[in-house]
């Protein structure tokens, strides 16, 4: 049984899905080995994630692995209705999801999906994994282990084994380097631009864009808007990430000295607060203010309706205007969640390409390492980054040289040295 908006839309859900896999040719080339292989015969994977085309050939992959899937939504707002209708009626998976579903909803779903008894899980932000740990622990028996693939879900899983809390492993997926370099960093750079011109049709040319946050999300979204024309300002807590955004030559400010100054504010932290009433209290008139990291808690969106003595939804798609006291108008966009996947597509298939490459790589994996890992939070094995990377490389016919053996035996010897 599932829980998905109009079957009707099944059709159109399949012509989107297979738009996309035809940009997704490493995961294409994984899906027929696994067809052959059926490294996942027999398991139950139970999936929180964007219900997306690029996400649906993630799905597909593991059933043609030999696993039965069921999947929610990781976020009401990027639900695509007629991918979820085309999952269920058209591929054979469970969907329990629907666009703009409450919050009740949202986790009725997550709970709907935990009932098949999953052998692995996949999740995106941990909030499935949390939910087994404190209101499904009569499952957690079964399950082998699982994947995280975001920054924010990591964070949580790590504090979760500090705690000792955690009880199965998961392999932080999100931090293999393919996954941080064509996700991240290219991905987020580009759809994050792309839902903010959607959702307001602003010229982003001369603007003032302050980035919250220089891991590899503010870099990619730091050099697209400068190539766009903007003037980008960067705010950190990490004196590092900090230094290295100056010497790229961004201006680099604390977030009160930056909220007077711009015109459009991007949070890519993982963190909540980061914009605060304080720095609310003393934005421009019309400022813009877009969430692209994770979960919907890094922007105030509180404190924003508590300065607001009226509040304009719709102005135009995903996009609400706060109107202040003193007159001043905030626009909020996609009510603070995703920015990218609620007011535009997420990341191309081309991206996503490598990252679910890497989740249906490591879910194999899994199935046969899990029994020999600890409860904790373990690395994708290195094999599986550079099998990824290679294949992405075959599909784009880039070739790279080979080691010879000479150097193969210098790179392993310490008693070479200059000669």
């Amino acid at each position: 049984m599932s829980d998905v908006a109009d079957a009707s839309l099944a059709y159109e859900g399949v012509k989107r899905i297979e738009w996309a896999d035809r940009s997704m040719p490493v995961l294409r080339q994984i899906r027929e080995r696994f067809e052959t292989e059926l490294p996942l015969t027999g398991l139950r994977v139970a999936a929180c994630m964007h219900v997306t085309t690029e996400t649906a050939g993630l799905i597909r992959t593991l059933q043609a692995g030999g696993a039965s899937v069921a999947l929610a939504a990781s976020n009401p707002l990027s639900t695509q209705d007629d991918v979820a209708a085309a999952l269920v009626h058209e591929y054979g998976a469970q969907v329990f999801a629907r666009a703009g579903t409450d919050r009740e909803g949202y986790y009725r779903h997550i709970h709907q999906a935990l009932e098949t008894g999953p052998d692995l899980v996949l999740d995106d932000g941990c909030d499935l994994v949390n939910t087994l740990h404190t209101e499904r622990v009569d499952l957690l028996g079964t399950v082998r282990g699982g994947c995280e693939q975001t920054t924010t879900g990591v964070i949580r899983l790590h504090q979760m084994a500090r705690e000792g809390a955690l009880r199965f492993p998961m392999v932080a997926v999100n931090d293999t380097d393919t996954k941080h370099m064509f996700d991240n960093r290219y991905g987020t750079g580009q759809s994050t631009l792309d839902g903010i011109v959607r959702a307001t049709n602003t010229l982003l040319a001369g603007k003032t864009i302050v980035i919250a946050g220089f891991g590899y999300c503010g870099r990619g979204l730091a050099e697209r808007a400068r190539g766009l024309g903007a003037r980008v300002v960067v705010t950190e807590i990490d004196p590092v990430k900090a230094l290295d955004a100056a010497l790229q030559g961004y201006t680099v400010l604390p977030m009160a000295e930056a909220a007077p100054a711009g015109d459009v504010f991007i949070t890519v932290t993982g963190n909540r607060d980061v914009i605060a009433a304080e720095h609310l209290a003393v934005m421009k008139s019309g400022a813009i203010l877009a969430n692209s990291g994770h979960f919907d808690v890094e922007i105030d969106v509180r404190a924003l309706a508590d300065l607001a003595v009226a509040v304009h939804h719709g102005v135009r798609p995903q996009a609400d205007e706060y109107v202040l006291a003193d007159g001043r108008r905030l626009v909020l966009l996609a009510e603070g969640r995703l920015v990218n996947l609620a007011a535009a597509e997420g990341h191309p298939a081309a991206v996503m390409d490598m990252s679910f490459a890497d989740q249906a790589l490591t879910c194999a994996w899994l199935a046969e390492s899990a029994p020999t890992l600890q409860p904790a939070v373990h690395d994708v094995p290195k094999d599986i980054d550079t099998e990824v990377a290679r294949l992405k490389l075959a599909s784009m016919s880039i070739a790279i040289d080979a080691l010879t053996p000479d150097q193969e035996d210098y790179l392993h010897s310490w008693r070479l040295g200059t000669t």
